[in-house]
């Protein structure tokens, strides 16, 4: 599958910083991880923290699947406001889905401080009503989050105007949020403990053909190698379709638009994260060399030329959803691109073992907030292969 097309900032900005090699030898080891973005990057770091032996393995060069493509917002809502997830899942397992995506921030937070990645930003995030019909539920929503233990305030129209000079029916400020460059996360995340005469990371490598046994799983690859693992991880983020025969997903495509780049940084007070209710939704960020990127206009996906035949229109666009909200800015596009993702049901992702493909696990951090969940999978993943007992896992198991 073809997860995105234009020209992504990121990889424009970073180009290849690191190479890895094509996988040219059989390989035997503990555990298999497919995918080498950032949600198997995570995995692979926490394994490694682990003393657990582990090869990953990528069909693309590093990163350059839907990582590049991230727009790498994190925050700790995700798809499914917090008081409609109550009335899905209970209001004790909502909270602690969203209060495990806020702890998520901080310790990416942690990790990115350990790897020296300077890209971490950590930012408040500003939640707007976008439309009359939304005022209501929205107070729920802070009402809600509040009761959960975030440290949100709720701003009238009047103070939304005030403070950030936009026209609302009124917006939940939260003080726990951050941003930062996926796509070299996953780079970072990559090279920790990665030594030259224990390669342990392979690109352009698609694998063909995986087989799932009592014992264990054989991987084989495009050009014939194969690797043997006790344990296989799916990373693969949206192209986990051609893995699952269940319905856990509704792949749709974004859109992102980056400006040219300011002489002066004057944005929007504290250049918080700006997102609103509006179906699909619309969010805004800045970049540390002086640009914005706002991104949305949502559609389904059905095939990538329908998906990138719509690329100029949805830059126009955002260009004027930008410009509508902060006039000012005399918004210009730079860079534009467009991405795959998945949604579910209840926003919540996908992690741990499928019953039809013994000793397997995966890591399928869907949805907006996929980089948190990501996180989330890794930690669960690296307790279910040492034996500890997770007690968050029951969340988002595909029973559920």
């Amino acid at each position: 599958m073809t997860l995105k097309s234009g020209y992504p900032f990121w990889l424009i900005k970073d180009g290849l910083p690191y190479t890895f090699p094509k996988l040219d030898h059989d390989v035997e080891t503990e555990v298999a991880i497919i995918g080498a973005g950032i949600s198997g990057a995570l995995v692979r770091y926490y394994l490694v923290e682990a003393g657990i032996p582990c090869v990953t393995v990528d069909a693309r060069t590093i990163g350059l699947g839907s990582t590049s493509a991230s727009t790498s917002l994190l925050q700790y809502e995700i798809d499914i406001p917090l008081y409609r997830l109550r009335k899905m899942i209970g209001r004790q397992e909502a909270d602690r889905a969203y209060n495990l995506c806020g702890r998520a921030i901080d310790v990416l937070a942690e990790i990115a401080g350990k790897l020296g990645m300077k890209e971490f930003e950590q930012k408040d995030s500003l939640f707007y009503a976008a439309r009359k019909k939304d005022e209501d539920w929205l107070k729920e929503e802070y009402k809600a989050r509040k009761e959960a233990g975030f440290k949100v305030k709720y701003l009238t129209a009047k103070e939304a105007k005030e403070r950030y000079g936009f026209d609302c029916y009124g917006a939940i400020l939260s003080t726990h949020g951050a941003q930062t460059n996926a796509y070299m996360y996953a780079h970072y995340l990559l090279q920790h403990k990665k030594r030259g005469t224990e390669l342990n990371i392979f690109d352009r490598t698609p694998v063909e053909n995986i087989r799932h046994t009592k014992n264990g799983v054989t991987l084989k690859t495009e050009t014939g190698y194969t690797i043997k693992a006790k344990k296989l991880i799916y990373a693969t983020g949206y192209e986990v379709v051609d893995f699952i025969d269940k319905d856990i997903v509704k792949l749709l495509s974004t859109y992102a638009v980056v400006s040219e780049q300011y002489n002066e940084r004057k944005f929007w007070k504290d250049d918080v994260l700006i997102w609103n209710t509006a179906e699909p939704y619309l969010y805004m960020r800045t970049t540390p060399d002086n640009r914005v990127l706002v991104g949305g206009r949502d559609v389904e996906f059905s095939n990538p030329a329908k998906r990138d035949k719509l690329m100029k229109r949805k830059t126009k666009l955002l260009t004027a959803d930008a410009n509508k909200l902060f006039p000012h800015l005399d918004f210009k596009p730079e860079f534009s691109w467009t991405g795959t993702f998945g949604a579910t049901k209840d926003g919540l992702p996908y992690i741990g073992p499928y019953g039809k493909l013994p000793n397997s696990y995966f890591a399928l951090g869907f949805g907006g907030n996929g980089i948190t969940f990501s996180l989330i999978a890794a930690e669960i993943i690296r307790d279910m292969l040492l034996g500890k007992e997770n007690e968050d896992a029951g969340l988002f198991t595909f029973n559920r």
